[in-house]
């Protein structure tokens, strides 16, 4: 272009790049608008929930409060008696804060009398409707209740006088949970309140914002509270945009800009180019010059090793320690040789590999393979999978070996390696023998290393479920994935077979920043229950970190432990299998083994540890296993190991095919009184040789014995366990009985037993 063109477009480049630097100014302060919006609500919502939790927990600890006093032998006798006096009094005893203890008939006689009168001494309106919905409802309730300018919290439940309905009532102080609300860590221009019906109980904020609150309240479980939210409206961004949409115009805007001031270089450049093109052809040289021949592969570089070689990491499972501490690239690279050593011996060639989504996985994963491939093992890496998906691997890949790198459950400074080789899962003396392998030295180097090859398999991990069972109406399906990795595939295997889901934690984040991973524990599935409560959803399903493990609560809120989502999943395959022998391990309940055998099957227990039930299945050729901590290996229609993404699929598949809702299929199974997996600290972090002491010396009166694994003490009416775990230093307990009296019975015979052997012991039961 001609200088004298140039000339003529210099008054209108200023002018350009001006409009574009403004328009970039607009777009970024709508940006930063938004973003600063979408934060305030963030910061709210977890306000919010905070509160919501709080007071869930207050009132779920006063519920379970009240129950206990209902079955307190003093209320109980007197209730039985008809001396509705004395059971009225008898229901605060000993308990801090309760007051106004009462019991009334069904009729609710009197307690209509006063209502409405100047100088009304008797119950409030709000008083006598708590006891209306509890006698409604048939179930305990908790009620906001305002008298005399006070406010209190009421629980009512219906109970039996003389054989006769009537209902109880106590209140408690309200002060627990305004404090939740006055404690919320929220800014001055947002707002937050605790509410029942139209009355506002406590609030916090800009009370300017009470008015559209209720489009972000959140109901508190098992009550009529609710909490209500607001922020500020914030208009949207230009054209339809989002924050990141502004941001980006923002961007482009600046890249216009910048275009447009540089642009008479450009030109000016442009015309004095030289546009010859360059000749790239090969010369005659090129042409007759030797070619190489293609390189021998090297060995892959050791990884350094900085770490000395800690027996401890190799457990009765899988190998598990801290990285950085027990567990570095260096020793994956031993453990990976020792691995590579064990299949050559064996004749084994492939092996599979996977990682879960631990910070730590990248590097370990590297030093395994530079192990296995130096051992001379060719690696078909899966890359960053649920446990379950490197278990499948190795059968569709036709390796028959394979390693999860993973922690599994434990915490995000952890990891670990579960480990197949020919289709036998590692434990034990096998696990020992790589150590031994290790530390004396006796590595297998190939002369050639093996090959390493990248594959992605998890559609067809999700076709092969998918293909199989496809579910007969369509459930909505809340999915915590606790932040592990099973949170991107888990719920497309479940969208696969048909379900509607909502996705919750469900991004991978190896610091696990909302939750444990773990189901197992009831305190990590209060986010699920929340959800599946707020959302009406048919059920909620929650996987721990490398997803082998199922977690399940209903709609009502209720957490269905795996040993009675084992009876279900028993009594489906039994119709297809008559006889078939269904395992489980020693935590699971009583009433397991009658269920299987009313089904036609055959109950086994056995000990707890994922590999070793997959080696009694094998020896038992069971049809299907499961044990309390969430692990089901279906060999049913499957191939026989853990797997909690595939146990989520079967459920729903049953779940669906029911006349009746989830909840009440759920809550329909045999139950009775049980703890959940208790934790105690071993003495001298030695929790085997404690075991092994207790079992020798405790005595346990007209009880059945059994030492599988630890002690289990079975009577008619229940039984306990104390067992050693096999990968922290605890002891792990569990007490199952058919009422709360026998629970206790057992439990305070447990705990002579225990505080005799060892009287330092703290035990919170």
């Amino acid at each position: 272009m001609p200088n004298a063109q140039v000339d003529r477009l210099k008054p209108l480049i200023p002018l350009g790049a001006g409009v574009a630097l403004l328009l970039a100014g607009w777009f970024g302060f709508n940006a930063w608008a938004q973003w600063r919006d979408e934060a305030r609500r963030s910061d709210v919502e977890a306000a919010r929930d905070s509160v919501v939790q709080a007071a869930q927990s207050m009132i779920g600890s006063a519920q379970k409060h009240f129950a206990d006093q209902l079955a307190s032998p003093g209320v109980r006798d007197a209730l039985q008696n008809g001396q509705m006096d004395r059971a009225a009094e008898q229901l605060t005893a000993g308990w801090k804060g309760a007051t106004g203890g009462e019991v009334r008939p069904a009729s609710l006689d009197g307690a209509y009398d006063t209502l409405g009168t100047p100088g009304n001494k008797g119950p409030s309106y709000g008083h006598v409707a708590a006891l209306e919905a509890a006698m409604a409802s048939g179930k305990p309730i908790a009620w906001a209740i305002r008298e005399a300018n006070a406010s209190y919290i009421g629980l009512a439940a219906p109970v039996e006088v003389a054989k006769a309905p009537g209902v109880a009532f106590v209140r408690l102080p309200i002060g627990a949970l305004t404090d939740a609300v006055n404690n919320a860590d929220i800014g001055d221009d947002t707002y937050v309140a605790l509410r029942q019906g139209n009355a506002t109980l406590a609030e916090k904020g800009n009370a300017e914002l009470s008015g559209s609150a209720e489009s972000m309240s959140a109901k508190v479980p098992n009550s009529e509270l609710r909490v209500a939210a607001a922020v500020p409206d914030v208009a949207g961004g230009p054209l339809g945009l989002g924050s990141t949409g502004c941001a980006v115009a923002a961007l482009l805007c600046l890249l216009l800009a910048a275009l447009i001031a540089s642009l008479p270089k450009l030109i000016a450049r442009r015309g004095t180019a030289n546009v010859a093109e360059v000749d790239d052809s090969p010369t005659l040289a090129d042409v007759t010059r030797p070619v190489a021949p293609p390189p021998v592969p090297e060995k892959p570089e050791a990884v350094k090793n900085t770490l000395a070689l800690d027996r401890g990491i190799f457990r009765a499972y899988d190998i598990r320690g801290i990285v950085g501490q027990s567990l570095d690239a260096g020793i994956a690279e031993l453990i990976g040789q020792a691995i590579g050593t064990v299949m050559q011996e064996q004749g084994l060639r492939d092996i599979v590999v996977g990682r879960d989504g631990r910070l730590s996985g990248p590097a370990l994963i590297e030093g395994l393979v530079t192990g296995l491939r130096r051992a001379g093992r060719n690696v078909l890496d899966i890359g960053m999978v649920p446990t379950p998906v490197v278990y499948f691997g190795a059968y569709h890949l036709r390796a028959g070996s394979c390693v999860s790198v993973t922690g599994s459950h434990n915490p995000p400074d952890y990891n670990g390696f579960k480990i197949v080789v020919g289709g036998e899962t590692l434990s034990g003396d096998a696990i020992m023998d790589l150590y031994s392998r290790i530390a004396d030295d006796r590595l297998h180097s190939a002369p050639t290393p093996g090959n390493l090859e990248e594959r992605d398999i998890s559609e067809d991990y999700v076709q092969r479920i998918a293909a199989d069972i496809q579910i007969d109406r369509p459930l909505k399906v809340v999915v915590d994935a606790g932040n592990g990795v099973a949170g991107e595939i888990g719920p497309r295997v479940l969208e696969a077979i048909g379900a509607e889901v909502v996705p919750l934690h469900c991004d991978i984040d190896g610091t696990f920043p909302n939750h444990h991973p773990d189901p197992s524990e009831p305190h990590n599935l209060v986010d699920l229950i929340q959800m599946v409560e707020r959302l009406d959803a048919d059920l909620g399903i929650a996987f721990d970190g490398d997803g082998d493990r199922l977690g399940v609560v209903t709609r009502d809120g209720q957490n269905i432990f795996p040993d009675r989502l084992l009876m279900l999943f028993a009594a489906d395959v039994l119709e297809r299998n008559p006889g078939a022998v269904i395992l489980f391990d020693v935590k699971c309940t009583g009433r397991l083994p009658g269920h299987i055998l009313r089904h036609g099957g055959s109950p086994l227990m056995w000990k707890t540890g994922h590999s070793l039930i997959k080696a009694k299945m094998r020896e038992t050729d069971a049809e299907l296993a499961g044990e309390m901590s969430g692990h089901f290996f279906f060999k049913e229609r499957w191939y026989g190991f853990d797997d909690g993404i595939y146990s989520a699929a079967r459920l729903l598949e049953i779940l669906a095919a029911q006349p009746r809702t989830p909840t009440e299929t759920l809550n329909a199974l045999p139950n009775g009184v049980s703890t959940p997996e208790i934790k105690v600290d071993a003495p001298n972090g030695n929790p085997h040789a404690f075991v092994d002491r207790f079992r020798e010396e405790a005595k346990f009166e007209g009880a059945r014995l059994s030492t599988i694994d630890g002690l289990r003490v079975d009577y008619a009416d229940g039984w306990g366990l104390v067992r050693a775990s096999n990968t922290t230093p605890i002891l792990v307990m569990r007490f199952d009985a058919d009422s709360h009296d026998a629970l206790a019975r057992i439990q305070n015979a447990f705990r002579e037993q225990l505080l005799a052997h060892q009287p330092d012991l703290v035990l919170p039961f």
